[in-house]
């Protein structure tokens, strides 16, 4: 076989070197095998053939011009009363609380009532143009639609008698009149609402809102605007549990401004 075909058929840098003849390439002004290829860039750049070493850089820490927001530390509510929250630009926000608004019987009682009879259904809402089922069941009455999270409540002129009782009770507490009703039911306690804000611009400029529990306790959360307020999913054995959120819909919005929020629970949360 002539040393030509030898070397076609010789493949990758491991086969054995050919001898070189006189006047054959390999000679002074030749271009070397792969082989050669190999152990001289090896030898020029280390025997792991890493590149040579390159002067590191300087980095300098800078000091970040934002302030950052601390964090405050939670604080738990379990005594009646006025309570200021928060502090801003747009004023105060308080918390009106008092526990046993019902008396324990007649709050059970009205639980029932509510929990067999109310027209409770599954609201479809849409996060991020994907529909998804609420994990709780709603209804709600009133004689305007309402509207959040890109999905409208019908307008519902039948209000339960039970409810219309229950409305003319917190209007006389709270000084404050009402003329409709979100019902949130909890199902038990993987049921929850994440957190949001009672800020449509259909609430009006400073919406006052009255929260009416029944049932099982839950643990309801609040959190300074712009970080809004939940009830979280709870991963121990809870019972139902029934909120009613009085509001006041207006049918020309008067513009957007967080206001003040009113609490009325049977039971502490």
């Amino acid at each position: 076989m002539s040393d030509k075909r030898q070397r076609a058929r010789v493949q990758g840098s491991w086969a054995k070197q050919l001898p070189i003849r006189p006047g054959q390439p390999g000679t002074a002004g030749a271009v070397p095998n792969s082989h050669q290829q190999i152990k001289s860039s090896n030898q020029a750049s280390g025997s792991w053939g890493c590149q040579p070493h390159l002067p590191s850089k300087s980095f300098e820490f800078l000091q970040p011009t934002k302030v950052i927001q601390a964090i405050p530390a939670e604080k738990v509510i379990e005594q009646a009363g006025v309570h200021e929250i928060s502090h801003g630009p747009s004023g105060v926000s308080r918390l009106r609380l008092l526990p046993g608004f019902l008396p324990t019987e007649e709050a059970d009682w009205i639980f029932s009532k509510l929990l067999a009879e109310l027209p409770w259904s599954q609201k479809t809402n849409y996060r991020q143009g994907e529909a998804y089922d609420e994990p709780r069941l709603t209804c709600w009455f009133g004689e305007l639609p309402y509207t959040y999270a890109h999905s409208t409540m019908a307008a519902n002129a039948q209000w339960h008698p039970l409810l219309i009782t229950l409305r003319e009770s917190v209007e006389q507490v709270s000084k404050c009149r009402f003329n409709s009703l979100l019902c949130n039911l909890y199902r038990d306690g993987h049921d929850s609402i994440g957190w949001h804000s009672d800020d449509e611009a259909s609430l009006g400029a400073k919406p006052t809102i009255a929260s009416l529990s029944l049932g099982d306790t839950r643990v309801f959360s609040l959190r300074k605007q712009p970080l809004p307020h939940q009830v979280a999913k709870e991963y121990h054995d809870r019972g139902p549990r029934i909120n009613l959120t009085f509001r006041t819909i207006y049918p020309e919005p008067e513009g957007y401004r967080p206001g003040s929020k009113l609490r009325l629970v049977s039971k502490v949360p």
